[in-house]
């Protein structure tokens, strides 16, 4: 489909929606570097203006797993991620990471995507690097720290190439765009299972609703009411679910799962190191906010995976797994295969 993009433009200021064909069409032509980038930033801007619709949503995250240079994973237990918007403008420790590592020691396969900082002070990417992991493997080299270790870090650069024509656009908005939407949506091993932190109450079902038009089994968007992008101990956190072909929307309080209500004041980091430190403290044993964090959304995971029949499930299984130092090995151990695969691959 042939499409000018000064009349998208017009068509986006004016608020009416695109329809599959024409996102779709859009999406291929930023992602082939056919757009300027004054039109990326302009696109992007008026998308959330207008605000971003499911079918937009969909046909976009189409275009980006289409181009996705895909890591390959055998038939096997379900593919699970944790990879959140980002954005929420909170600076606490990666919580979504710590959470991927003990999902890996409760058996699940994670396939964890995600990215250095472009909004917040400490992306995935980030965070992983502090700690030592080799961010530059091949799609067959994180299969293999699937393989082996039940999680592999998918570095979203490594894996979306064609979005180097829109990353430079981005980085100078500094603001959220359709692509923080779209990290979740396109994780390229295919993961099935998520638990997804979006930075907008107003995205919880719309991306569930994405996710299982695209082929989602069992996922968790969720936002909590202090702002957080992820399951909160100091608020509410709405949750919307999809599962079985069927959308599910409730709230969950802290107090239902045995946590008293928390400062998050703790939790925030100014870097990377700090982030690090924060998590290997917890799964050192530490008890306090950060443990309750990592505890609760892994409760969440565990659940998205199918793994636990409840939260309160969830919650046990993986205390029970933090006290037994497993997420701390699966970390250190990601580190050294990553390493030793890096370095063949660097012969």
């Amino acid at each position: 489909m042939n499409i000018a993009v000064p009349a998208v433009l017009e068509q986006l200021l004016a608020g009416r929606d695109l329809d599959a064909a024409q996102m779709t069409a859009l999406m291929e032509r930023i992602l082939g570097g056919e757009a300027t980038p004054a039109q990326v930033g302009a696109l992007l801007i008026a998308l959330r203006m207008k605000g971003e619709t499911v079918t937009e949503i969909a046909a976009a995250a189409r275009v980006m797993r289409a181009l996705a240079s895909p890591v390959a994973l055998p038939d096997g237990p379900v593919v699970l991620d944790t990879c959140g918007t980002g954005g929420d403008g909170q600076s606490l420790f990666n919580v979504s990471t710590a959470v991927a590592f003990v999902a890996a020691a409760a058996g699940a396969r994670v396939a964890k995507h995600g990215n250095r900082s472009v909004s917040s002070r400490c992306g995935s990417a980030d965070l992983l690097e502090t700690a030592g992991v080799r961010l530059d493997l091949s799609p067959a080299g994180v299969a293999t720290c699937i393989a082996e270790l039940g999680i592999g870090f998918l570095f979203a650069p490594a894996h979306h190439g064609a979005m180097r024509h829109a990353i430079g656009p981005r980085r100078e908005l500094g603001v959220r765009t359709l692509f923080n939407l779209l990290g979740p949506l396109t994780n390229p091993a295919g993961a099935t299972h998520q638990l997804v932190g979006v930075f907008d109450v107003r995205w919880t079902a719309p991306l569930a609703r994405v996710l299982g038009e695209l082929g989602s089994r069992h996922v968790l968007v969720v936002h909590a009411e202090d702002g957080l992008d992820e399951i909160s101990i100091a608020a509410p956190t709405h949750i919307a679910e999809w599962r079985a072909g069927a959308l599910r929307e409730y709230t969950l309080y802290p107090l239902e799962l045995g946590l008293a209500s928390r400062d998050l004041a703790p939790l925030r980091v100014d870097d990377a190191a700090a982030s690090l430190a924060m998590i290997r403290e917890v799964f050192a044993g530490a008890r306090g906010p950060a443990h309750d964090m990592v505890v609760v959304n892994a409760a969440a995971a565990l659940y998205a995976a199918d793994l636990v029949p409840d939260l309160p499930a969830g919650m046990a299984r993986a205390a029970a797994l933090i006290d037994a130092g497993e997420p701390a090995r699966r970390l250190e151990r990601l580190v050294a295969l990553t390493q030793r695969l890096g370095a063949s691959r660097d012969d």
